[in-house]
């Protein structure tokens, strides 16, 4: 049976990630890195399409699973009439080639215990063939080659291991204090077999490095527990070698079950560089904003008129979309999708996120780099004259381009961040005059066309009715203060229009037109869009509705799976998660929402609000 979203669990070597589920199988790993094909895709499939389970080999439940401390390192306790057996999952941080390590340990009694491993190259489309080589056991097809050894804790615990049904299965029973460490290494089919790590070695150097990471962060607010487990969440989306961010390390998790909103997430977006820069800056994290931050300036670099939504790991441009239609898809969500073609989009909110980037940075004290702020006036100097163009806006939407209210607002953010950086360096070159012009215009046509004064708030876009939880960041990027009557009325507007009992928005008014699409170009809906919760949670509390912003934050909380992980939607009416897991701009969320609470809670006394 297919798990739910939430009941799975993430590990990772900050390069790719894999997806554990409360049953023990590991179905979601892209090797070696968060965008390769996947070796293991039966979270889009089924078991033929790859994946690995150890598990007790009579019926049992995973009485509960955690991660041990403030890592990665995941630990799941299996409790059966004959004993009780914990299974240990992490991916260590990689020297050269990714390991997965999976520890069986014996608690009490005796457990028999089964491994089944098929391995699927090609995102489930290519089986290997398995051979015994020194000892151990490879698998090899085309590019990829992936070995499996066991390592018992002693000479008492045997593991019978042979091949059935294109798998490769392995039992063996584990008494109380026995272990038994099972290691899979991915290298290129061409190159020499890896060194071998010792498992239990590499338990303990991962246990260390994630301790010392996490003892980084500044935060001792009341949500600390959930703070630092969202930053590591971030840590582990993180593509090391470069700096990138994923958004998620998975494909094509659906935002309405069966649906077709099936969307690539393995890249890295430009829409959360502000967000994801300021939550790293509050919390201590200098060494990952600074990685960040260059990684956007690598990425960026080049012509402003070709400056892209999204990126890959490195800063590849080219993120081609395309179907594989053997993979039924999660819960029969097809199509299941590779690539992602709004990277090709125009949005010109992109800009002015970049830019804020930018100025954020240098006012953090991170080290400036010397080519920064001309590239934020080329950005700039394209966006005088584009600002004024129809976009597809924030969300990627796929019918007609229109004037978004969340673009224009952005571009406004854009000439109000170069001003800024003028006032407070006027040796700088650049001219001020000149951006408080733009900026003035972007403000006033703005006011004018994307208001609604009938229903006092703003929309979607200019002309229409629709809502956009986006304009929920209006005061918080400060292009109206927080006591404004039309900030006022959008955050009520967007809170009865767009939220579910209040509390779980959805991104925009998403109106059916005559053939059936919806007004972004698509077929059927989706779920409530958590970070656009957490948004609304910030705008009560900047508007003085300090006790409902906490309750509201609460409830999202409460969303978490059972190891503190967040999708990108949820649905309130099934009470399940939807969409790629985990979501960065989701974690993203929680941390400022939190973060906004402390600083609330430092200037206000208890009770306030």
């Amino acid at each position: 049976m297919t798990q739910r979203i939430e009941d799975y669990a993430l590990i990772g070597d900050l390069q790719t990630a894999a997806l554990v589920g409360r049953d023990g199988s590991l179905d979601w790993l892209c090797l070696p890195r968060f965008d390769s094909a996947a070796c293991f895709a039966a979270l889009l499939g089924d078991e033929e399409n790859g994946h690995w389970r150890i598990a007790p080999e009579s019926s049992a439940t995973c009485a509960s699973r955690s991660y041990r401390g403030d890592s990665l390192v995941l630990e799941s306790v299996w409790e059966t009439r004959s004993g009780r057996v914990k299974v240990t999952d992490f991916m260590p941080q990689r020297d050269n080639a990714p390991d997965v390590v999976r520890i069986v340990e014996g608690l009490s009694g005796e457990v028999e215990m089964r491994s089944t491993l098929r391995l699927r190259f090609d995102y489930g489309n290519v089986v290997p063939w398995m051979r015994r080589s020194d000892g151990l056991r490879v698998a090899v097809a085309g590019p990829d080659a992936v070995w499996l050894r066991d390592v018992p804790s002693s000479d008492r615990v045997k593991v019978k291991t042979w091949g059935q049904q294109y798998s490769t299965r392995s039992s063996f029973a584990v008494r109380e204090g026995e272990k038994v460490a099972f290691i899979l290494t991915w290298h290129p089919s061409h190159e020499p077999r890896p060194a071998l790590i010792d498992p239990y070695e590499a338990l303990e150097h991962s246990l260390e490095d994630w301790a010392l990471w996490a003892a980084k962060c500044t935060y001792d607010g009341p949500y600390r527990e959930a703070v630092l487990r969202s930053l590591i969440t971030l840590k582990a989306l993180t593509y090391a070698p470069t700096g990138g961010i994923v958004a998620a390390p998975t494909t094509s998790l659906p935002e309405q079950i069966g649906g077709v909103r099936n969307w690539d997430y393995r890249y890295c977006w430009l829409r959360d560089s502000t967000l994801t820069l300021g939550a790293l800056l509050a919390a201590g994290y200098l060494d990952e904003a600074a990685h960040w931050r260059d990684w956007l300036l690598r990425a960026v670099a080049g012509d402003p008129a070709d400056l892209k939504i999204m990126y890959g790991l490195g800063g590849e441009r080219r993120l081609p979309e395309t179907e594989l239609p053997w993979l039924a898809g999660y819960e029969g969500s097809a199509p299941v999708r590779i690539g992602n073609d709004a990277a090709e989009q125009l949005q010109l909110d992109v800009y002015g996120e970049v830019i804020d980037s930018l100025y954020v940075a240098r006012g953090s004290g991170l080290v400036a780099k010397p080519h920064a702020w001309n590239l934020q006036l080329s950005l700039l100097g394209f966006l005088e004259t584009m600002w004024r163009e129809p976009d597809e806006g924030l969300w990627e939407v796929r019918g007609p381009r229109r004037h978004f209210v969340h673009s224009k607002v952005m571009s406004w953010v854009a000439a109000d961040r170069a001003v800024r950086t003028l006032e407070a360096d006027p040796s700088l070159p650049g001219d001020a005059a000149r951006w408080r012009a733009m900026r003035d215009e972007v403000h006033r046509e703005v006011c004018e066309k994307g208001y609604d004064p009938e229903r006092n708030t703003f929309t979607q876009s200019y002309g229409s009715r629709e809502l956009d939880a986006a304009t929920l960041l209006i005061p918080m990027v400060g292009f109206l203060p927080p006591d404004d009557p039309r900030v006022v009325g959008t955050v009520e507007a967007v809170r009865s229009e767009l939220a579910r009992d209040g509390s779980f928005v959805r991104r925009y008014s998403a109106d059916e037109t005559g053939d059936g699409h919806r007004v972004d170009g698509l077929p059927g809906g989706e779920g409530t869009f958590l970070v656009c919760s957490f948004w609304l949670a910030d705008a009560l509390l900047m508007t003085g509705r300090v006790k409902e912003a906490r309750d509201l934050f609460e409830k999202l909380l409460a969303l978490r799976n059972d190891v503190g992980l967040l999708a990108e939607e949820y649905d309130p009416v099934a009470g399940r998660l939807l969409g790629n897991f985990p979501q960065a701009f989701s974690h993203i969320g929680l941390v400022g929402t939190a973060l906004a609470l402390a600083r609330e809670d430092a200037v206000a006394p208890e009770g306030a609000g």
